[in-house]
């Protein structure tokens, strides 16, 4: 009969829960100062569409409420995430993604070639969101 030693592994699942609880601490206080900056858009966005009448803060006003959706889809993607069972869908990020390169072509349209390829990189993200698409309804269905 031989004495074979088992020696312990280390206790992996200890350190990924500890991990995955400071990542939750964190994304909770991410999570409360978007909220904050959110609501502090929407203070601004009400202040130049209300006070200024000017041509050009119509841009203002336009990049105000894309910085909006860009707060609120962050807010909303952690919030799927705990939905999700620590999960971050792939479609939120595409989402955050298209937001971020519309607001540079509304902000930033003065070099031709910047605003081509600004477009082509939502033609991407958009392409790729539709690949997700297929490929999750085509999952469902089997």
């Amino acid at each position: 009969m031989s004495s074979v030693s088992h020696k312990k592994k280390p206790n992996a699942h200890g350190v990924s829960y500890y991990l995955q609880i400071a990542l939750n601490f964190a994304l909770v206080l991410l999570a409360f100062a978007l909220c904050f900056l959110l609501a502090k858009e929407l203070l601004h966005f009400f202040q130049v569409s209300i006070f200024d009448d000017d041509v050009k803060n119509h841009y203002v006003l336009l990049e105000s409420i894309l910085i909006f959706f860009l707060y609120f889809e962050f807010i909303a993607m952690i919030v799927k995430y705990f939905q999700e069972n620590y999960h971050f869908p792939l479609r939120y990020f595409l989402y955050i993604g298209i937001t971020a390169m519309v607001r540079l072509v509304i902000v930033d349209h003065d070099n031709p070639t910047s605003t081509l390829l600004y477009t082509l990189a939502i033609l991407v993200l958009v392409i790729s969101f539709l690949f997700i698409s297929f490929a999750d309804s085509k999952r469902e269905k089997l």
